[in-house]
């Protein structure tokens, strides 16, 4: 029986159609934020090549990983709140016209300054697909179902890092900086075309405004949580986004090196990601995540010591990949745990936040390149991921002190 669409989606209701058919459009949304997330990291492998083109300094060309992040973190809940009344499909459509506007724009860019706008209008496209492409796979699927295919989306910005951005590098060290950034256009194109070929209309609620988007910072448990990932993540990310100056000694400058270590920094960052998820649900976030920047400190600690070869540099990038990563699943838990009501706001900031850690670590990474050079920038890292350390420890114990049994448990 055919449901009459709601007025405001212009589409069908959800649960209409094959489960085969809702899980190809769910992929889809996931193969976009692919696209997405692989112009945001690839820069990390072209960054050499891009500050040479450009006649800049590593430490400058890496802002534009900065402006990038910091343009997400802001601009997703405004242009969200904007757009709410939207049918979802326009609005997908809406943020890769966008996003690929900025990616053909970055790669026709004859200077620096026109690199930044272009990457702008970019990261406005990613910030607006990422939450309408969750908020579109959950609503194809049924309720027991959601938590898998916000997954599924979000399992794109993961591949990216383990398989977009090592092959952009690839391309860009054979072709220069300007292939990557055809080759992402390439990967857009594709997206566009399969969100209007197999992503159907559906009802979506929409959400509230911007006041009602931010209400869950009133709460300062879940401020300290947020402030977790915040400064976990931006600890994290001081050394990725200078991976090719930080290792440079060890790859010799060659970019299929890099992209070795960027592939395995991917690779093992997604199984670590997976299966803190599953660590969290047996032995709790709080120790998971406890666990995961420990075991974070001790690598940044360790890896300017592994960059003089290869091998080595192969070893703590495996084991920085699975700490980086492993944060990420839990701390969602920890979120979630605290106000169950409230998740899809409380995981949307949270990707807000994690966009501004990745924001800091490049001016961060880029202050300490030019004070104690590239190779040392990582002790950096470690001391910040220590403060991350304290931070989860105290939202662990304001959990408690409010004593809410799920948030105990979970936290």
């Amino acid at each position: 029986m055919t449901r009459t669409p709601a007025p405001d989606s212009g589409g069908a209701t959800p649960g209409e159609g094959s489960a085969a058919s809702h899980w190809r459009s769910v992929l889809m949304l996931g193969f976009g934020t692919f696209a997405i997330g692989t112009d945001e990291f690839v820069l990390a492998g072209v960054l050499p090549e891009f500050s040479r083109s450009l006649d800049v300094s590593i430490a400058t060309a890496g802002q534009v990983v900065t402006v990038f992040a910091l343009t997400c973190a802001v601009m997703s809940p405004i242009l969200a709140t904007l757009t709410a009344a939207w049918p979802r499909h326009r609005v997908l459509k809406l943020s890769v016209l966008l996003y690929l506007l900025g990616v053909v724009g970055t790669g026709l860019a004859p200077n620096f300054p026109g690199v930044l706008i272009a990457q702008v209008v970019a990261a406005a496209g990613a910030g607006l697909y990422i939450p309408a492409a969750s908020v579109t796979a959950s609503a194809l699927v049924g309720p027991e179902r959601r938590g898998r295919a916000i997954a599924a989306v979000t399992t794109g910005l993961t591949a990216a890092t383990a398989l977009g951005a090592p092959i952009g590098t690839v391309v860009g060290s054979a072709l220069g900086w300007r292939a990557t950034m055809w080759f992402i256009t390439l990967l857009t194109v594709l997206s566009l075309a399969g969100v209007l070929a197999l992503v159907p209309r559906v009802s979506v609620a929409a959400p509230g405004g911007l006041r009602q988007r931010l209400a869950p910072l009133g709460d300062r448990r879940v401020v300290v949580v947020l402030a977790t990932t915040l400064v976990a993540f931006t600890a994290a990310y001081v050394v990725y986004t200078y991976m090719a100056e930080v290792f440079a000694p060890a790859t010799g400058g060659d970019g299929t090196r890099l992209a070795v270590l960027m592939f395995a920094f991917g690779l093992t960052g997604t199984a670590g990601n997976f299966y803190a998820g599953t660590l969290a649900d047996r032995f709790g976030a709080r120790l998971v995540v406890g666990g995961a920047v420990t075991l974070l400190a001790a690598s940044l600690v360790v890896l300017p010591f592994a960059t003089g070869s290869f091998p080595a540099a192969l070893v703590i990038t495996v084991v920085y990949g699975i700490a980086a990563w492993g944060i990420t699943t839990p701390q969602q838990s920890r979120l979630i745990a605290l106000n169950p009501a409230s998740a899809p706001l409380l995981i949307s900031l949270n990707a807000a936040f994690l966009y501004l850690a990745i924001a800091f670590s490049g001016v961060i990474g880029a202050v300490g390149i030019g004070a104690i050079g590239a190779r040392w920038i990582s002790l950096i890292g470690a001391a910040v991921a220590v403060l991350a350390l304290a931070l989860s420890e105290l939202g662990h114990r304001l959990a408690r002190s409010r004593s809410a049994p799920v948030a105990e448990t979970a936290a």
